[in-house]
């Protein structure tokens, strides 16, 4: 799993590209824990990842959840149509801003 990131004061813009699943996942989770730091608003571009899982899911869970506990925010951007369905059949329409 490739992942880059662009930062523009307290925004941290994050590209993972790939899967996000039971292989990928911790990965990611990790790299977010790590690159967070003060952030207080999280934009995910999902454009380059073709498939998340329950896995993936689970770390998208937690990054909202710190991020509201903290008074940020999580954005999704780009979310293509298989994503959007599984984001909306899993309710994650209503925990992430999906753009």
């Amino acid at each position: 799993m490739n992942i880059s990131a662009k930062r523009e004061g307290l925004t941290l813009t994050v590209l993972p590209e790939g899967r996000i699943d039971t292989l990928t996942a911790p990965i990611f989770e990790q790299w977010l824990e790590a690159e967070l730091g003060d952030t207080d608003r999280l934009v995910i571009d999902f454009s380059k990842v073709n498939y998340i899982s329950s896995a993936g899911l689970r770390v998208l869970l937690a990054c909202a959840q710190q991020m509201e506990d903290r008074g940020g925010s999580v954005k999704a951007v780009c979310v293509n149509d298989t994503l959007h369905k599984v984001f909306s059949l899993t309710g994650f329409l209503e925990i992430l801003n999906v753009d």
